[in-house]
Order: C-alpha cells, then structure tokens, then sequence
C-alpha cells in the first residue's frame, strides 16, 4: 500500500504556524511515501514567502512533489506576473512538479493557473490546451497497471464545497484525463476537504480535495489528506486540534 499525505494552500505569509508544526511531527512519525502539495505555498508570491515554504518543506525529510497556485504568482509587480512569473519559485525549483518513484502509482501535474485571464477575478482556475495535452502524455506514458493521480491547484469542476473555482476548461479537460487513464485528481484551492466521484464519459473518476495549513480556513480547521493506495483509494482527512480524522467517503 502507498501512503500519500496531501496539503495545499499553506499560504506562508498568513500561515497557521501549528498547524505546519502538527503537520510536520506527522510526517516524521509517519513517515509517509510522500507528500504531495497542491499549490499556494505563498500569500502573496514574495521571495521571503517562498524561502520560508522551502525551509519547511525540506525540513519535512521526505519526498515531495508541489504544484503551482494562483497565490504563488505575482500579484502587485505586473511585469513580474507576466514576463518571470516562476522565477521566485528557484527556493523550491527541484520540488516543482517532481517525478516521484512510487511503485504502482503515478503522480501527473496538469498547471490550472494563468498569467493572464479575460475577466475579472484571476484566482479562478484555467486548463490551457497545451497544459491538458502535456497531462494526457504523462498519463498514457505512464507503466500498464499504475494507479494515476492528477494533481493540479483547482478543482476542475465545482464540487459544492463553500469558495469555487470556476475552472475554465476544466470539465473537457476532466472528461479527457478520465479518457486517457486518470483515477483521481488532488487538488486544493477551496480550502475544504471533499471525495468524490465524477462519472466521466470514459470511466469514474475520483475528484479529491485537501483542505488548508494556513489561517484562511474556511468549514473546517486546518487540515490535511491521508491517501492510501492498494486495491483501492481511501481518503482520510486528517484535521487538527480536538476534531476526529473523517473518512471521506466518494459521493
């Protein structure tokens, strides 16, 4: 059996510090096969946001694979955002959607952010073609026989949980990752934990979603995913303070 731990939205610069502590002594104890973040490492994509994520993150000792958020972008230096947007991820460059070797089970990136959208509210999520072309590669690239997680930042489709993400493109893109192979997709963004299915056109697919390290909760407190792999996934959220773990059941 794999043990995947997936957090999101930690958000340095407005980061929940015990819950990255509780995160952390978990980690150590448990030593999952890997840990998988699902973007926002930062607030506001600042320098001292990112050398304090890399910090924590090679701290954790274990392997770990992150995706790009829309808070990890530049907000307030326009010419940053559109010409080097990436470049102050350099802390964490190797982590950026890092090949893992995970036996029976392949991790897949698929980027969900833009630089640049036409309307109002940026953070909402976007599946270039070209972003869902290099995913579908990976995914038919990938062993016979492996399980196939997709993580990106945005849910790609809604999935009733409070905040939204309003993925332009995200259902065909859904509909294709399902045609291609894709057993589940991790994501994060609403800052709510959720499992569950979404019946494709080409088979079911898991839509999984890990909650938030940082102080901006919104239902539920700090938390994080425990995913097993074997015959089956479980989704279990691991929540912190005096709140049971729940098993999230696909609905």
């Amino acid at each position: 059996m794999i043990r995947l731990f997936h957090a999101s939205d930690v958000h340095f610069g407005a980061e929940d510090r015990e819950a990255l502590d509780w995160f952390a002594r978990l980690v150590r104890a448990e030593q999952p096969d890997a840990v998988v973040v699902t973007g926002d490492l930062t607030m506001r994509a600042r320098r001292h946001e990112f050398a304090a994520a890399a910090q924590w993150l090679e701290g954790l000792g274990c392997p770990v694979t992150v995706e790009v958020g829309n808070h990890d972008l530049p907000y307030f230096n326009p010419w940053a955002r559109f010409v080097t947007p990436y470049r102050r991820y350099r802390a964490i460059e190797a982590m950026i959607e890092r090949p893992l070797d995970l036996p029976g089970v392949t991790i897949v990136p698929l980027k969900t952010t833009a630089r640049f959208q036409w309307r109002l509210n940026w953070s909402k999520g976007h599946v270039s073609r070209r972003a869902l072309r290099d995913a579908v590669a990976m995914i038919e690239a990938a062993p016979s026989g492996h399980r196939i997680l997709v993580a990106c930042h945005h849910p790609l489709v809604e999935t009733g949980t409070r905040s939204s993400s309003r993925t332009r493109g995200g259902g065909a893109a859904l509909s294709a990752l399902a045609a291609a192979g894709a057993d589940a997709v991790l994501t994060g963004h609403v800052h709510d934990p959720f499992d569950t299915c979404h019946p494709g056109a080409a088979r079911e697919v898991r839509l999984i979603g890990a909650g938030t390290l940082s102080e901006r909760v919104r239902e539920s407190p700090p938390s994080f995913n425990e995913i097993r792999i074997g015959s089956a996934i479980e989704t279990i959220a691991r929540r912190m303070g005096d709140v049971p773990d729940r098993l999230l059941s696909p609905r």
